[in-house]
């Protein structure tokens, strides 16, 4: 998906903001705070067609995510023989 406004994305204080710059900060007159997950889609954005397209790659991570934390805990519960 093309950006169309000109924004820089910048992390502050632990916070991720995107901060507009040129024309864009006279049209949005502010900063967008962006959570973590707003934060991965922002990023994802110039590499996806389509809205489904960036659903699919949000979901392909959260999937492997969850298999890893997933192996680790298992892993441990069976380091400590409680599986």
């Amino acid at each position: 998906m093309t950006i169309r406004k000109q924004l820089v994305k910048r992390t502050i204080a632990g916070d991720v903001i995107l901060v507009p710059v040129g024309d864009a900060s006279l049209e949005l007159k502010g900063l967008l705070t962006l959570n973590e997950t707003g934060e991965r889609m922002w990023d994802l954005l110039p590499q996806c067609d389509t809205e489904e397209a960036l659903v699919q790659q949000m979901l392909a991570e959260d999937e492997a995510t969850l298999r890893a934390d997933m192996a680790e805990f298992l892993a441990e519960l069976r380091r400590l023989e409680i599986l």
